[in-house]
Order: structure tokens, then C-alpha cells, then sequence
């Protein structure tokens, strides 16, 4: 069992910024990878930013050189700075993370519960 724990969604104007936090915790031996993904109104969930527990990190085209992943190892913790928000960055933003109970397990995936941003004037 492993529990997400998502901060920092609000309404904010276009141009402004919010950093949310998502902290895992419960049975993890290892995390492979924890990203955001975003869920805008008749879309489909879409991946924002991901980062694995060597570094290695991705982002959508739409968000490079606007937002940042950064990590936390020992707190389990993953971050997205977000600046200079649009309105089409309006979504549900959720946490994901990918991870080992213990070192022969399968790894298994879990979800935060999301957290709404809404970038409006």
C-alpha cells in the first residue's frame, strides 16, 4: 500500500506561478518513476513531466521552459514549478508513481487523487 499526497493546486491569473508537491509514503523499498500528468475538460490525461530515481527527466512540448520537475529522494517527493500559466493550462494535474514493495517485486503504479489548477483572469 503506498499513499500520494498532493499540495498546491489553486486558481491563479495567467502569467502567475504555483509549485505542486506530491509525497509518497507507506511499503516502497524503491521508486522507479514519479511524474505529473494533467487532465484538461474533454481531453484525454496527458503526461506533463516525469522524473526516475537516476535523474532522467521528460516533459510535454507544450510545458518546456515553463514548468520544472525536481525530486527528493529521501522524502519520496516530487515537485512541478510552474510558471508563466496559461489558460490551456487549466486540468486536473495528478501524481504518479511508479515503485518496488522490495527488491525481487513486481513493480506496481499508483495514482494521487489530482489536484485542480485553473489559470484565469
Amino acid at each position: 500500500q503506498v499513499q500520494l499526497v498532493e499540495s498546491g493546486g489553486g486558481l491563479v491569473q495567467p502569467g502567475g506561478s504555483l509549485r505542486l508537491s506530491c509525497a509518497a509514503s507507506g511499503s516502497i523499498f524503491s521508486i522507479n518513476v514519479m511524474g505529473w500528468y494533467r487532465q484538461a475538460p474533454g481531453k484525454q490525461r496527458e503526461l506533463v513531466a516525469a522524473i526516475t530515481s537516476g535523474g532522467s527527466i521528460n516533459y510535454a512540448d507544450s510545458v518546456k521552459g515553463r514548468f520544472t520537475i525536481s525530486r527528493d529522494n529521501a522524502k519520496n517527493t516530487v515537485y512541478l514549478q510552474m510558471n508563466s500559466l496559461k489558460p490551456e493550462d487549466t486540468a486536473v494535474y495528478y501524481c504518479n508513481a511508479d515503485y518496488k514493495e522490495w527488491p525481487k517485486g513486481p513493480i506496481k503504479s499508483h495514482w494521487g487523487q489530482g489536484t485542480q489548477v485553473t489559470v484565469s483572469s
